[in-house]
């Protein structure tokens, strides 16, 4: 009996610890060896499965430090399934999903209450979350400009009663003449008005611009102090094309989002501006500790830059720009640092992706190289020679009986074949990766990827984050 129950500790560790990992890489989107639907397939059902077995950690999970496209699956099957919540538990969940949705990017949260009408959730508990969200919001009326169709759906799905203009707008915004609220007065005027389409979001304007017929290059030159840091960095090709100078504040980039820019550029241009992005790729790495410390000591990484890396036509270079970020981000947490590529670039902002992955080469000379951690950034699709890091693995292993070298996979790429990650060896803990920020949350949960804890230690370690989550 006592081994059945240890069995089934086991089992439910393994269970919870794959979807977690699955949580951190998968966002439904097309990978370079799997489609979307099946992406899509494969997620939703490891969802169901957790939700249905083990839904008190599958409500923890919010504060795990998951991905945005996760976090909003586990909020809509929460909120779907509400009177399958334990009494004991009803005020924690709640919690869980009231401080996971205020976090949530705005468009992202928007989404989950238009998609909470879209699939008639519409009890008690799922009304209260979207009005206090309603009433978290900095700025709602920005919100209902920007986001105007899901801010329309939540409220009506709602049955929200406001008494500012907000309804007005939304609702009879063709019979009002004018609006006593300065933005969405702006918006009235630009059905009419070239001025007022630079008084509103970028995003809202692009498309006043095209029915005004403005020109692209005007456009983009005076749209620009309404445009967000992203938004520049989006449209720096475009605006390279009309000849238009866009201010981007390359210091408040975040890391992985500016890798996969540089990464975007050829190779001339990268090297023409090689300086000013060499030096912003240091700050945001810099910045990124900030917000998440990682302290470590010597430090080799295995870097995959192999053909795989370039993504899909949905996330291209997204493998290539997670190891490029990776690389810079474990420089600056790093006392001491090197870095094996699969393919060596003159420099790491000149990588590109390029040919079969050969994982041995790099992880025999990072064995080499006397460090205490190595940490392999790959999608685990090693097959040059095929599953020759996993034999170099497994006779280290042997060799290094005292494990004086810890050595973790961080995988970006979700797997739909067997539901999990791709792994490299059974000796070494896989974990997802979404954004190289992510990174000190990974190496905090590879212990538990690496089965050598127990479900109460996951159980407590999801607690503890939980607290940390709802009261930060």
């Amino acid at each position: 009996m006592i081994n059945l129950q240890t069995r089934a500790q086991q089992v439910a560790q393994e269970d919870l610890v794959m979807f977690i990992n699955a949580c951190f890489s998968c966002s439904g989107q097309r990978e370079f060896y799997d489609n979307a639907y099946g992406q899509k397939v494969s997620i939703n059902f490891l969802h169901d499965y957790i939700l249905g077995n083990y839904r008190l950690l599958y409500a923890r999970t919010l504060a795990a430090g998951i991905n945005h496209f996760n976090q909003a699956q586990i909020i809509i099957k929460l909120l779907a399934t509400g009177r399958d919540t334990l009494p004991q538990y009803r005020t924690e969940e709640s919690a869980l999903i009231t401080s996971a949705l205020n976090q949530l990017p705005p468009q992202r949260g928007w989404g989950v209450l238009q998609e909470l009408q879209r699939l008639r959730v519409n009890n008690r508990r799922a009304r209260a979350i979207a009005r206090d969200y309603i009433a978290m919001r900095r700025d709602i009326n920005f919100d209902a400009i920007k986001y105007r169709t899901k801010v329309k759906a939540a409220i009506s799905h709602a049955h929200l009663k406001l008494s500012s203009e907000l309804p007005k707008f939304l609702f009879n915004f063709h019979e009002q003449k004018a609006f006593s609220t300065k933005l969405f007065e702006q918006f009235r005027k630009a059905h009419y008005s070239t001025e007022a389409v630079y008084e509103l979001p970028f995003t809202i304007a692009e498309g006043f611009a095209a029915k005004h017929n403005i020109k692209r290059e005007v456009f983009l030159k005076r749209i620009q102090p309404k445009m967000t840091a992203a938004e520049k960095l989006r449209y720096q090709g475009a605006a390279s094309r009309s000849e238009v100078d866009i201010n981007v504040n390359w210091e408040r980039l975040p890391l992985t989002k500016l890798a996969l820019y540089i990464l975007s550029l050829p190779l001339e241009a990268r090297t023409k501006d090689f300086d000013k992005f060499n030096q912003a790729m240091e700050t945001a790495a810099r910045n990124a500790l900030k917000k998440a410390p990682m302290q470590l000591g010597r430090v080799a990484a295995v870097l995959d830059c192999s053909y795989s890396s370039s993504g899909s036509s949905e996330k291209r270079r997204r493998p290539l720009g997670v190891v490029l970020a990776a690389h810079y981000l474990l420089k600056a947490a790093s006392q001491t640092y090197r870095a094996f590529w699969t393919v060596t670039p003159k420099h790491p902002l000149f990588v590109y992706p390029y040919g079969q992955t050969d994982l041995a080469t790099p992880l025999l000379a990072a064995l080499g190289s006397g460090a205490e951690t190595i940490i392999i950034v790959s999608d685990g699709c090693d097959n040059d020679p095929p599953n020759g890091a996993a034999e170099v693995l497994r006779v280290y292993q042997k060799l290094d009986r005292c494990h004086k070298t810890s050595i973790i996979h961080c995988n970006p790429v979700f797997s739909t074949e067997d539901y999990s990650l791709r792994t490299l060896s059974p000796y070494i803990p896989t974990v997802g990766l979404r954004d190289a920020e992510d990174m000190p949350t990974m190496l905090g949960f590879a212990k538990f990827a690496q089965g050598s804890t127990t479900l109460s230690d996951l159980e407590a370690y999801l607690a503890l984050r939980t607290q940390e989550f709802i009261y930060q």
